[in-house]
């Protein structure tokens, strides 16, 4: 049965994005083959992408999941109904408000591997239905001072078991069961 698991970067004050909804605090910090070794290991498990479609229902170069390196079936969450995209060989597949099913769908394609939940919103909501398994956060030694936070407004107490804690150059990579 899959994992479902949130997978975010985010900053040390907790921020995914800056206001505007940037990420290139992201980029260009030191890194050691460790670091991308952790990220390459969850990427190899991921079977399948729940996120959160745009308002215009597209797929733009800026917002493809993983920047397309990898093939899996995606689901992105919307309120309009609007036909399945394919984009070089990636289909995705838009759910008009049942993430409960979009991450269903998502979990039969990843099989034995891990859906990937990205986003603040679409993991705050699925937190909330119980639908996560595990957090895997790459802690970037940034401070933003504000921006988009992964799990501000979650409003509920949801309580973790750390299951692995590594630091190397760049981050510090997280991962905690969700405890249910």
């Amino acid at each position: 049965m899959a994992t479902v698991i949130v997978h975010a970067t985010i900053t040390l004050d907790g921020y995914m994005a800056d206001p505007e909804g940037g990420v290139d605090w992201m980029f260009g910090r030191p890194s050691a083959p460790e670091d991308d070794l952790v990220v390459a290991s969850v990427m190899s498990r991921i079977g399948a992408i729940v996120g959160g479609a745009n308002p215009t229902q597209t797929i733009e170069d800026g917002e493809i999941p993983y920047g397309g390196m990898l093939q899996v079936p995606v689901y992105l969450m919307t309120h309009t109904a609007t036909a399945p995209v394919e984009r070089d060989g990636i289909t995705y597949t838009f759910v008009v408000d049942d993430i409960s099913g979009a991450v269903a769908s998502a979990k039969r394609d990843a099989g034995d591997g891990i859906v990937s939940l990205l986003g603040g919103k679409i993991s705050r909501q699925c937190l909330l239905l119980g639908l996560v398994d595990e957090l895997h956060l790459d802690i970037a030694p940034v401070l933003l001072g504000n921006g988009i936070s992964l799990f501000a407004g979650l409003g509920k107490r949801i309580e973790l078991e750390r299951l692995e804690t590594s630091a190397f150059a760049s981050e510090t990579h997280l991962i905690y069961r969700v405890l249910r």
